[in-house]
């Protein structure tokens, strides 16, 4: 296509979402959005659950939030009002690439405006959340993503992940330095490699897939897809047509194999005037090359830099997680040749290049960098909060 999109008149969507705290955790920190950019509705109730794709196009997305404390959730929820709110308040989109643009804009202000929020309320440090959101204004589907929510399409009898994770793990894979399996309990599956919030600005992966009439959208939080296999979805989806049973019937099956984490999926089935699946079809993970903005967008958008990626020091929540990135105020950097370099602005932090590279688990094992404090002032510092401890439980005791 040359950018321009066509009409959405006569696609329509059914449509559901469902969020489940799972069966470790004690509060839900994913949030989901759904709305109908044209009608500005936002909504799960019955009259909602079935679209018709209009001028200003239909929204859907995942955000999983991280940090603890419920600062998770926090996150999370900002983040689908926001993305949400910029997508709504701005009028028709003019062809492809201006939808596509408004949608990577609006998951980059999140990411400043959370990073804001963090920074604002001491509370709130180093809280953060993936954000993994699809829009549509016709057949052309697209999906930004930060963080490794993951987007699924299901065609015919083919499921095809449409989304590539930004973590540790996966760029293991990518490399070669990982099988699938060894990659289930791989040490450091929880670090992922952007979160927004975590960072002033984020590098947003902007993917597409050009739908047919049938296909199965699935986009979920890893509570599903670290507990439930893709066959297995695949499985799910092709015998509960209906979203609303087909969301039931994931959100249980992980519940099931264990509910580790919160969970959280949406279903969207497309019909209506769509193209019927051909053999030529791509059903694949594909880039989409975004021009650069015009004059009047530029000032608009926030400058993207190379993303940088956290990961905690095990605390008491972090040990029970097994594929989430918590964020700390100790940061696991990586030696060369994934470089690790401080941060600007923590002293203990530590920049992680997430370009393809060549890693080697023996020559360069993970490291925790120091802050770099003198020794004396450390056992001031610790011996302090010790005698704190002592203190409060001897008045907690009288």
């Amino acid at each position: 296509m040359n950018g321009e999109a066509s009409s959405g008149a006569g696609i329509r969507v059914r449509l559901f979402g469902r969020t489940d705290v799972g069966q470790v955790r004690e509060h839900n920190e994913d949030n989901f959005l759904v709305a109908d950019l044209t009608r500005k509705s936002r909504s799960l109730m019955e009259n909602d659950r079935l679209q018709t794709v209009a001028e200003r196009g239909t929204v859907m997305g995942v955000c999983d939030g991280m940090g603890g404390a419920a600062a998770g959730e926090v996150a999370s929820q900002l983040a689908v009002d926001i993305i949400y709110e910029k997508l709504s308040q701005a009028g028709t989109p003019r062809d492809h690439d201006d939808l596509a643009r408004r949608l990577v804009t609006a998951v980059e202000e999140a990411g400043g405006r959370i990073f804001g929020e963090a920074r604002a309320d001491r509370t709130r440090r180093g809280m953060g959340t993936t954000a993994t959101i699809a829009a549509l204004l016709d057949a052309r589907l697209f999906v930004a993503q930060v963080g490794d929510s993951r987007a699924y399409v299901l065609r015919g009898d083919k499921f095809v992940q449409v989304s590539r994770d930004q973590s540790l793990v996966n760029q293991l894979i990518e490399a070669g330095q990982l099988t699938e399996e060894e990659a289930e309990t791989f040490e450091h599956n929880n670090i992922i490699l952007q979160a927004l919030g975590t960072a002033e600005t984020v590098q947003v992966d902007l993917t597409y897939v050009d739908l047919r009439r049938g296909d199965t959208l699935l986009i979920c939080s890893d509570g599903l897809s670290g507990m439930v296999r893709a066959d297995e979805m695949r499985e799910v989806l092709l015998t509960h047509r209906e979203p609303f049973d087909a969301c039931k019937e994931l959100v249980d099956r992980a519940n099931r194999a264990g509910g580790h984490d919160n969970i959280t999926v949406i279903v969207a089935v497309f019909e209506g005037l769509l193209h019927d699946p051909a053999p030529t079809d791509v059903l694949a993970y594909q880039k989409y090359a975004l021009p650069e903005a015009p004059a009047d967008a530029t000032a608009r958008s926030p400058s993207v830099h190379a993303p940088e990626v956290y990961a905690p020091a095990p605390s008491h929540e972090a040990q029970r997680e097994s594929r989430r990135l918590r964020v700390g105020h100790t940061m696991v950097g990586m030696t060369s040749p994934i470089a690790a370099t401080p941060t600007s602005g923590s002293p203990t932090g530590a920049r992680i290049s997430s370009a393809p590279q060549s890693y080697n688990l023996e020559d360069d094992p993970v490291s925790i960098p120091t802050s770099g404090l003198p020794p004396s002032l450390v056992g001031m510092l610790v011996l302090g909060a010790m005698l704190f401890v002592a203190l409060a439980g001897f008045l907690l005791l009288r």
